[in-house]
């Protein structure tokens, strides 16, 4: 499976454009992340705890993604964008969402 942000993939022409497919995850940022957290904004530095489940909310959205295309007989996914939004009363929780167009090429993936 190909995933890229770009439109078209070098030496492998599209063939078939499939359907747009997505991936959405939401994550809780808890107590002890968010005041670690203001703590650094105080202090300066990163928030590496932050930047875990930003990861990790990140990676679960394009995988969710690429299960769905590939449950569609999909070859790669082009045109991939990644959203981010924060969520509920105090912001605390974060949404990320992957979108893209599941593709077939006309040459095979090796």
């Amino acid at each position: 499976m190909i995933i890229t942000t770009t439109p078209t993939i070098e030496g492998y022409p599209v063939v078939q454009y499939m359907n747009i497919v997505c991936g959405e995850t939401i994550a809780g940022v808890n107590m002890f992340k968010d005041i670690a957290a203001g703590f650094r904004n105080l202090v300066g530095g990163r928030a590496d705890s932050l930047e875990r489940e930003l990861i990790q909310a990140r990676d679960t959205a394009i995988q969710e993604m690429v299960q769905r295309a590939q449950q569609m007989g999909a070859e790669g996914v082009v045109g991939v964008k990644l959203d981010y939004e924060t969520l509920g009363a105090d912001s605390g929780m974060l949404m990320v969402t992957a979108s893209g167009t599941a593709v077939r090429f006309s040459t095979p993936l090796q």
